[in-house]
């Protein structure tokens, strides 16, 4: 397997960027509601990015009217629903309720879909029919997944997803690859479809082949991975194959675009993926990630570009094609921050704070955020990456020498040290979330 070199973080470096960028998400706000009816912003999304932002607007202006519009009573974690399918945790420890946003936040629960957005009239439409109206309006709607009629897998249309599950949004389909893997036979063949860029969680694919080769390592020692990708290359790469020699041996093949990793056609009924140049992998346990784009609320309303994804202002998250509207999470283009909960989280705060300050005519903020993703690769065995980044007149940037990767070589104590960390930081960052 080949061996590229990694740029290490700076710790003191690091830890002042983070500091500054810390200092910049929320804005103060005292008195949204002078003598009149208090504004309302609407949130769409209860996710990294819309819960924060929900909780955020309240944080900094409780006079606020917020609706948080989420179909759901709880909102599952795609972070850590990799170690569910290891078998390390279960569904529920990574299943989180919005009580406390609505019990000690005052924000509104709207249990059902956002179907359609009126800029000029500022309204939101929803799936029962009923209308709200808003004041400035935040979109976390997080991704849909391409069909095979508009950019996806051939065959991978949504019967396909219970033969061959992608998992790629946690919860029942969790648990179906989660059976599926525990019902394969001993030497079976599983097999990983790993999507082109952009795609939510650029090092979920591997941390996932990571938990399922320690799954298979004690209960299927015999059982093989391989993943046949549409990149030539994918985050923390050198760091994942060192753990995966390490720990798996060649229990784990990855196959890349330039050696006919891509997949462009799949059958269902046999478990069978074909790739680029026509060559046939069956599987005994098929994961399709097929390529994504923004969810269909965002596309459908006139807040995506051509690409599929919506683009926006660094400074406030304000969509760049439709005034009034912050759009913020996996669905928005804010390169080169990656479509990770954290990232999304950040996006949250710097939205919630400018909303206020357009409500209030205040100075608007030059925000900046971090950005940090673990993987786990084994028991006590985990990796980082790190970045930090800033709004500027040009867009988004990354912060010379303010991030990196963990360095190859580490002892057994910084990879162990690393997990503790992933763990400290899933907590925090729900925490922060939800309560």
């Amino acid at each position: 397997m080949t061996r590229k070199s990694q740029v290490a973080v700076t710790r003191r470096r690091f830890t002042q960027l983070a500091a500054a960028a810390a200092a910049t998400p929320l804005i103060a706000a005292p008195g949204i509601a002078r003598g009149q009816a208090a504004a309302h912003v609407v949130v769409i999304g209860g996710g990294f990015g819309g819960a924060t932002a929900a909780k955020y607007l309240k944080k900094g202006a409780p006079d606020l009217r917020v609706t948080l519009v989420e179909p759901n009573d709880s909102f599952i974690t795609c972070p850590y629903s990799n170690l569910v399918l290891g078998g390390w945790r279960d569904l529920e420890s990574i299943t989180h309720r919005y009580d406390k946003l609505r019990d000690r936040w005052g924000i509104e629960h709207v249990r059902e879909e956002a179907t359609a957005i009126d800029a000029a009239a500022r309204s939101v439409t929803l799936a029962g029919g009923d209308t709200l109206m808003y004041d400035r309006l935040i979109v976390s709607p997080g991704i849909d997944l391409r069909p095979p009629e508009d950019g996806g897998i051939a065959g991978y249309d949504e019967a396909a997803y219970e033969a061959m599950p992608h998992a790629w949004k946690p919860g029942a389909q969790t648990l179906l690859l989660r059976s599926q893997l525990e019902a394969m036979d001993d030497g079976g063949l599983f097999v990983l479809a790993a999507p082109p860029n952009p795609f939510r969680c650029p090092p979920g694919p591997y941390e996932r082949v990571s938990m399922i080769a320690d799954y298979f390592k004690k209960n299927k020692p015999n059982a093989k991975i391989l993943v046949l990708d549409a990149k030539e290359r994918f985050s923390k790469q050198g760091l994942f194959q060192q753990g995966w020699d390490l720990f798996y041996g060649d229990m784990i093949e990855w196959v890349s675009l330039a050696d006919d990793g891509k997949v462009i056609e799949v059958d269902p009924a046999t478990r069978t993926l074909i790739t680029d140049f026509g060559m046939e992998h069956q599987a005994d346990v098929a994961n399709v990630v097929p390529p994504q784009y923004a969810k269909a609320v965002a596309r459908n309303n006139g807040l995506a570009d051509a690409s599929g994804w919506c683009p926006v202002d660094g400074q406030t998250f304000e969509s760049t094609l439709l005034p009034g509207i912050h759009v913020i999470g996996d669905a928005s283009i804010a390169s080169p921050m990656p479509k990770s909960g954290f990232a999304a989280n950040s996006q949250g705060k710097t939205a919630a704070a400018a909303a206020i300050a357009l409500l209030e005519g205040q100075e608007l903020a030059n925000p900046a955020w971090v950005n940090t993703c673990y993987s786990h690769v084994a028991p006590d065995y985990a990796i980082s990456v790190a970045g930090v980044y800033k709004a500027t007149d040009a867009g988004i940037i990354s912060i010379e020498g303010s991030g990196g990767v963990s360095p190859m070589d580490a002892n057994a104590a910084d990879r162990k040290l690393k997990s503790v960390y992933a763990d400290g930081w899933y907590n925090s960052i729900t925490a922060d979330m939800f309560s």
